[in-house]
């Protein structure tokens, strides 16, 4: 990967490609049943995954697949079926892993094989005339006939914990790379008179690894593929599949649209006919019934009730909550703050620690003035207030229901309920005066 981050710490769809092989695990086993077998980079992949909950495997010294498996033997139980699973395979599928362990039930050993044309660089599986199992070869230990073979080997295998501990510890190194493979196994199986069992899987992308930024950028459109067309079959359309990118969950209810070049990420929940349009980044939303998106907004931890509208060009930070039929316009930032029903904040401003009313009308370049260097604080504003452009609201600051502030005012002081309020230099025109000019050099 030519990277100081581990290898399987990499992102696919927004979170590492570890971590989407334990959460597929997780669907099969309880978690402390999951061991973690770790090696290169090891403290940050601890760290990178300490709110799960663990059993971590240390491989000091890395000497082959096999190698690796011994390690945890202590935590196998003889009548389990061991399943062992790859950390750079991030789109395996909990079915496909379920049929694995499904297969030792009824064999020695079960292997997840799949079909390449082009299988350079995978172990091959042999079988006899009968199409029986006897072997994985590794590339580098196989004959030419051998390589021509196209049914690969995952790495993926499942079996009971007694049989596997007593192959492990049976292996040799007698190989080209001077390692324990795991892969040994299956031969070792094979001449106790057990049965290999195989479990085909048909697509190769679903237990494709990463080992250069080439290949991880091919999972990522893989998965981003997926994720896009369970949210289209949900009822969704998507204007491009290409050009949505989901790094988290989505959740949405029929006919919303998304346009082009949006990012979703964290926990998305859309309901009915939202639309995103162009251009859009949302982390950790909930946004109901008939909200509309406009195009190059930002929206980050924040909650819009139904019929709502943000943007274009707003950014919604974290903490804000519309209430129904609320509108946040075209350069606008919230922040930390509640906008009641049907009120306006249209045009060029900033509302940051505030509480505001229903069917309030702020003016473009209206500012809270919310921090004073040290401490933030907070800002009232009542039900029908009508503030005026450019206006700043210095706090804590309250004002009264159906007050109006009127353009360019700096209030400071509470502005009483159905009031005219203005905080104004006094205008002053001075006559005779000359505009300045350039001295002649």
């Amino acid at each position: 990967m030519r990277s100081q981050l581990p290898k399987i710490l990499h992102p696919v769809a927004g979170k590492p490609m570890l971590q989407h092989v334990v959460d597929v695990c997780k669907m099969l086993v309880d978690t402390e049943r999951l061991a973690i077998v770790y090696g290169h980079g090891g403290a940050q992949v601890r760290h990178a995954m300490a709110y799960e909950q663990l059993h971590w495997v240390e491989q000091a010294q890395q000497q082959g697949t096999g190698h690796a498996v011994a390690q945890a033997m202590g935590l196998m139980a003889d009548d389990d079926i061991i399943l062992v699973a790859y950390g750079d395979v991030p789109l395996i599928r909990p079915q496909t892993l379920q049929t694995l362990a499904d297969g030792a039930q009824q064999a020695s050993l079960c292997v997840l094989t799949t079909q390449l044309d082009k299988p350079s660089g995978y172990g091959r599986i042999v079988r006899d005339a009968a199409g029986q199992v006897q072997a994985i070869v590794e590339e580098k230990d196989a004959t030419d006939a051998q390589r021509c073979i196209q049914e690969v080997n995952t790495g993926f295998i499942a079996a009971r914990g007694g049989d596997l501990k007593r192959w492990l510890l049976r292996l040799t190194p007698h190989n080209a790379q001077g390692e324990y493979y795991l892969t040994d196994c299956i031969a070792l199986a094979v001449n106790e008179g057990g049965e290999v069992a195989t479990v085909l899987c048909t697509d190769p992308v679903e237990v494709a690894g990463a080992n250069n930024r080439v290949q991880l950028a091919r999972l990522e459109r893989e998965a981003q593929r997926r994720q896009v067309e369970a949210l289209m079959l949900a009822g969704v359309t998507v204007a491009d599949p290409a050009r949505l990118d989901i790094r988290g969950t989505v959740t949405a209810e029929p006919d919303c649209f998304i346009d082009v070049n949006v990012v979703l990420q964290g926990s998305v929940k859309l309901g009915a006919n939202v639309v995103i349009e162009a251009n859009c980044v949302l982390k950790d939303v909930s946004l109901a019934d008939g909200v509309r998106v406009k195009s190059h907004t930002s929206v980050e931890d924040a909650v819009l009730a139904e019929h709502c509208e943000v943007g274009p060009f707003a950014r919604i930070r974290p903490g804000t909550v519309l209430d129904s039929g609320a509108k946040i316009g075209n350069f606008v930032e919230t922040k930390k703050s509640h906008i009641g029903a049907n009120s306006k904040v249209s045009h060029l401003s900033y509302i940051g620690d505030t509480d505001m009313g229903a069917d309030v009308n702020i003016g473009a370049g209206t500012i809270t003035c919310n921090y004073d260097g040290a401490n933030k604080f907070k800002t009232l504003i009542g039900d029908r207030v009508f503030i005026g452009s450019c206006s700043q609201l210095v706090a804590p600051v309250t004002i009264g229901q159906d007050a109006t502030i009127g353009a360019g005012s700096t209030i400071t002081h509470n502005a009483p309920e159905g009031q005219l309020s203005l905080a104004r230099a006094k205008q002053t025109t001075i006559e005779g005066w000359q505009r300045p000019v350039k001295e002649t050099k």
